[in-house]
C-alpha cells in the first residue's frame, strides 16, 4: 500500500479541488438505462450526504433513471437490522431491475453485495469501502469502486510538532467501520494507539475525552455520528473548555471544529468516481476491466479556537495551503 505515503504531496503542500463535473463524463444520452444508488447510511450524515449530492449532480441530464434507498445503519448498528436493510435492498433491485448499482460505504458491501451478488450479472460499483475491499472478496467480475483511505499518517506527522510526547489516543463511536478503520491505521501505519476507547452515549464521549487528557499527548477524534444523545454544539464547548492537548482528526470538515487540526477527505471524489464509473459500465466497459482505486483527495484544516487555548501558534507554511476556523 506504497499509494498511502504519495497523499503527502496532495494534502501538505495543496488544497486539491475535486475535478470538474463534467470533465470526462460521456456526452450521451442514458435515456431508459437505470441505477440504484445504495447508501449504506441516511440523509443528514454530512458524508454520505455529499456523495449522493455528487452523484446526483453528475446523473443529472444524462436520462439515466436514478433510484435512492437508505440502509440507516449508522443510527441502527444491530446485525438484525444490517441483515434486514439489505434484504430490503435487494427487493428493490428485483422490483426497480437497475442496469447498475451505486453502494456507498462497507454495511451495503457487507450485507448485500457479498453474500447475495458476488460474480452476479448485475454490475455494482462501490465507494466510500474503509481502507480494504479485499476483506468482502473484492474484485468479483462485476464488482469495481474506489476505497476510502484515511490520512492519519499525515496529520500525526503535523501534530507532533505541538505535542509534548508521543503517547496517543482514540475516541470513536462504537461501530463496526471504525473499529475497523483503527484496526488498519495501526497494522498498516506501523504504529499503536496507547488509549482506545469505543463509546456508545455522549455521557461516556465526554469522560473518556477528559481521561484522554492526563493518559496521552494527542488524541485522534473519529466520527461521532451514531452516538446516542451526542449534542454536537456542547461537544464544541466542551473540547474548548477541557482541552488540554493537541487534537486531530480526518473525519468531514464539519467535525473539525471539535480537533485542533485535521485533514479531511473530500466525500465528493467518492461519489463523483462512482457515478462517472458506472456511465462508463452503461457504455459497455465491463467493471473488471477497471481496477479497483483509493481516494486521493483532501484538505487541511486548522482551528484557531482550540490553538488559541493551548497557546499554540501554527507555522505560516501551514497557513497559506489551510482552511483556518475561527
Amino acid at each position: 500500500m506504497s499509494h498511502l505515503f504519495t497523499l503527502v504531496t496532495y494534502v501538505l503542500f495543496a488544497l486539491i479541488s475535486t475535478s470538474t463535473l463534467a470533465d470526462s463524463t460521456p456526452n450521451l444520452s442514458y435515456a431508459g438505462k437505470k441505477i440504484l444508488y445504495i447508501n449504506s447510511y441516511h440523509t443528514g450524515f454530512e458524508w454520505s450526504d455529499e456523495i449522493a449530492l455528487s452523484i446526483q449532480t453528475v446523473l443529472k441530464d444524462t436520462g439515466v433513471d436514478l433510484k435512492t434507498l437508505e440502509m440507516d445503519t449508522k443510527n441502527h448498528t444491530e446485525e438484525a437490522f444490517a441483515q434486514q436493510a439489505a434484504l430490503r435492498a435487494k427487493a428493490l433491485i428485483e422490483e426497480f431491475k437497475p442496469d447498475v448499482v451505486i453502494a456507498s460505504d462497507d454495511n451495503a458491501s457487507k450485507y448485500l453485495i457479498m453474500p447475495y451478488y458476488k460474480d452476479a450479472d448485475l454490475p455494482f460499483v462501490f465507494c466510500g469501502i474503509d481502507w480494504d475491499a479485499s476483506v468482502y472478496g473484492f474484485p468479483y467480475k462485476n464488482v469495481t469502486g474506489m476505497e476510502e483511505i484515511s490520512l492519519e499518517p499525515q496529520v500525526l506527522k503535523l501534530v507532533k510538532e505541538y505535542a509534548k510526547g508521543e503517547r496517543k489516543g482514540i475516541l470513536s463511536v462504537k461501530h463496526y467501520a471504525q473499529t475497523k478503520s483503527v484496526d488498519y491505521q495501526q497494522k498498516l501505519f506501523n504504529f499503536k494507539y496507547d488509549k482506545i476507547y469505543f463509546v456508545e452515549t455522549f455521557e461516556d464521549w465526554k469522560a473518556k475525552y477528559l481521561k484522554l487528557q492526563e493518559e496521552v499527548d494527542i488524541v485522534f477524534l473519529l466520527s461521532p455520528v451514531g452516538i446516542k444523545g451526542w449534542d454536537f454544539a456542547e461537544a464544541q464547548r466542551f473540547v474548548e473548555e477541557h482541552t488540554k492537548i493537541p487534537s486531530a482528526t480526518t473525519t468531514n470538515p464539519n467535525n473539525m471544529r471539535l480537533s485542533m487540526m485535521g485533514i479531511s477527505r473530500i466525500p465528493s471524489e467518492q461519489g463523483i468516481y462512482a457515478a462517472k464509473t458506472a456511465l462508463r459500465i452503461l457504455d459497455g466497459v465491463s467493471p473488471s476491466d477497471i481496477p479497483i482505486t483509493q481516494n486521493k483527495e483532501g484538505q487541511l484544516f486548522l482551528n484557531f479556537r482550540i490553538g488559541k487555548k493551548l497557546g499554540i501558534i501554527f507555522k505560516p507554511a501551514l497557513l497559506k495551503v489551510a482552511t483556518v476556523l475561527h
